[in-house]
């Protein structure tokens, strides 16, 4: 779990994440090539280590695999570089309030899981969130497993480390920003919910959802419709709810 300011990803891998710090202009160290990939691939990534002086060192993929950690999937491509840095809270309250038009805003209590952080941030990206909000205590921050997860949304999207989520939750408030909570025992669906406006989707943890004291500060409470007994992955009902804002933010442009 990370508690720090920044979180050390030393090494990136696999096609997209590693294309996307690139492209960024992220600090990149030195590029690893696996020197059986496809030629067209292999001198894509050659040139955009070459416009930016980066290093570039081609080597069988078996070497590529001994400088990951076990079981990864490189994808052929490694990439040595610097840290991530979290936008600060102050800074991204700044972004929404000069912001045009409404804001969207995700907030996540205490995710354990590094794929579903990196498949959250991926899907936050395609619906047109403006950040990703995580408590600095109690859930994983931006490893290597975050950025491989999520196909490079990790370069594009700000993601905000806070002590305190419930704090943050008050400080929306007072720029007008309604926070919705999904619970399981929440007696209003999703599908009841206004999502027009202004809006933060505050989603809880893979194993006991959202902490009480989060649930308190949330404007609404509301479940996702479920036939099964089973609760849904903490990255599939994210993405839902993501896109019923999409859907109804979409519909109302229509008329």
């Amino acid at each position: 779990m990370n508690s720090t300011d920044e979180a050390s990803i030393a090494r990136i891998y696999g096609k997209h994440p590693v294309r996307s710090a690139l492209k960024n202009e992220r600090p990149v160290y030195k590029l690893w090539l696996a020197n059986n990939l496809e030629p067209r691939i292999l001198k894509e990534f050659q040139l955009l280590a070459r416009e930016q002086g980066i290093p570039v060192q081609v080597a069988p993929p078996e070497r590529l695999q001994k400088i990951c950690p076990p079981g990864v999937q490189t994808q052929g491509v490694v990439a040595d570089t610097g840290s991530y840095e979290y936008l600060s809270w102050e800074d991204f309250c700044a972004q929404l309030r000069a912001k045009e038009g409404d804001p969207f805003v995700i907030l996540l209590d205490q995710i354990q899981d590094p794929h579903n952080l990196g498949a959250i941030l991926r899907t936050a990206e395609a619906a047109g969130a403006d950040g990703v909000v995580i408590p600095r205590h109690g859930g994983v921050g931006l490893t290597e497993g975050v950025a491989k997860a999520s196909a490079g949304a990790i370069e594009n999207i700000p993601v905000i480390q806070v002590t305190n989520l419930s704090r943050a939750l008050e400080d929306l408030q007072e720029m007008n920003i309604w926070s919705t909570g999904f619970a399981l025992d929440a007696h209003e669906s999703y599908f009841q919910a206004d999502f027009k406006g202004p809006v933060a989707l505050v989603i809880g943890s893979e194993h006991k959802g959202l902490r009480p004291n989060v649930q308190k500060h949330c404007d609404r409470l509301v479940h996702i419709p479920m036939q099964g007994d089973r609760s849904l992955n903490a990255s599939v009902a994210a993405s839902l709810a993501m896109y019923e804002v999409v859907r109804q933010r979409l519909c109302a442009q229509i008329g």
